[in-house]
Order: C-alpha cells, then sequence, then structure tokens
C-alpha cells in the first residue's frame, strides 16, 4: 500500500479500569501475584529441598493435610451437583475469576471408572496445557497444580464456585437475571491471583488449622 494510502491518526483505544503506573515509584505500579496478597512484607516463593526424600516427604505431608480439608468440609457434593449438566462455571463473581478462559474445561465422556492410561490422556487433552480445572460430566471435578497446595486450593475453589452456581441458577430460574463479571476485568483477576505461588499461599489457613487441630499428626 502506497505511504498515501495510509493514515497517521492515532486510533483510540478504550479506556482501560487497570491503574497505569506514571513511574517505578508510582503506587499503582503493577505488582506480581504473590506481592499483591502480601499485602506488606513479600511472603516467601513455594520451599525448595536439598533432596528427593525430602520434597518426597513434604509432599505426602501436604497430601495427607488436604484430604483433611476436603473431609472436613464435606466434599464434594456441588461439584457432583453442577457436573450434571456438563457446563463450565460461569464468571459470576471475583473468585470464580481463578477459573478464567482456558483455566477450566469441561470434559463430556465420562464412561465411569478410570482405570486405563488412555483414558488418562484424554482427561489431560480435555484440560488442555493452560487447564487448572476440569468438570467431569456426571462425576464431579478434577483441579491440577504444581504443588499439591495449588491444586488443593483451586478444588476447594472450584468446589465452592459450584455451589454458588447452583444456588445462582436456582434464583435465575425465579426470573432474576445474572450479571457476570466483563472479560477486562476477569482477565485482570485471574493474572494477578491465579500464579502458583500465590495459589500455593492461599492454601495455607486451612492446612495450618488441620496441623493445630491434629496436633501435626500428618506431618508425623
Amino acid at each position: 500500500m502506497a505511504p498515501s494510502a495510509t493514515t497517521t491518526e492515532p486510533i483510540p483505544l478504550p479506556p482501560s479500569k487497570q491503574l497505569i503506573p506514571k513511574s517505578k515509584d508510582d503506587p499503582t505500579k503493577e505488582k506480581t501475584a504473590l506481592q499483591a496478597i502480601s499485602q506488606g512484607v513479600c511472603l516467601p516463593g513455594i520451599p525448595l529441598f536439598s533432596s528427593y526424600d525430602k520434597h518426597r516427604a513434604w509432599i505426602l505431608s501436604h497430601m495427607a493435610g488436604a484430604f483433611r480439608v476436603f473431609a472436613r468440609k464435606g466434599f464434594t457434593e456441588a461439584g457432583k451437583a453442577w457436573s450434571a449438566f456438563g457446563r463450565p462455571l460461569e464468571m459470576i463473581n471475583q473468585d470464580v475469576t481463578y477459573f478464567y478462559g482456558d483455566a477450566q474445561a469441561v470434559y463430556e465422556d465420562f464412561g465411569g471408572v478410570v482405570l486405563s492410561e488412555a483414558e488418562g490422556k484424554k482427561l489431560a487433552a480435555a484440560l488442555g496445557p493452560k487447564g487448572k480445572g476440569l468438570i467431569l460430566q456426571n462425576h464431579g471435578l478434577l483441579t491440577v497444580g504444581g504443588t499439591v497446595d495449588e491444586a488443593a486450593y483451586l478444588y476447594t475453589l472450584m468446589e465452592k464456585s459450584c455451589e454458588v452456581q447452583l444456588k445462582v441458577e436456582a434464583a435465575a430460574a425465579n426470573g432474576l437475571p445474572k450479571k457476570i463479571v466483563d472479560d477486562e476485568a476477569a482477565a485482570y483477576t485471574f493474572k494477578m491471583a491465579s500464579d502458583p505461588e500465590a495459589l500455593y499461599w492461599e492454601f495455607q489457613p486451612d492446612l495450618e488449622y488441620e496441623y493445630e487441630m491434629s496436633g501435626g499428626i500428618f506431618e508425623k
């Protein structure tokens, strides 16, 4: 295209809801997800270990603690109920935006108890490379993470989000209109909250509660 045929007028962009920092010292400067949830001195990152044995022991103790959390919370009824619809969760509040976009998927080919490697590969393919939570139609929920803590927190969050979604659907059936979080706000919340380190720390209050209530039995 000839230069005379191109425009030099800037194309106006819609106003952003995100605060834009004006300098490196501007308080609106974007933070990492971990800095954002720390509310002050930044929390430390995910622990590192000097040996495989120590890492494995840490993983197993956190798995034991996670199952105690699930038992205390009575999981999973809402997830099973919502899975009957074979639909993804809607962005109806801030919490569920942790599953915005490709972070959630629905697996429609549930064929019973998973006993084969092939079925596992189909689940992984349905979840996708960016997936964090999978709704297994007529079965329940599946979440993944880089740590037990991340996956466990996402499971508690997805279960609670299913419970909220079911209540909203009941209200909507009686004529109350639903308001969906807009894409810009949902995408920004996902970016600033759905981070491996931030999600690891989101689970620590529940884990620490179980540790105190059990006398640390799952770490012995």
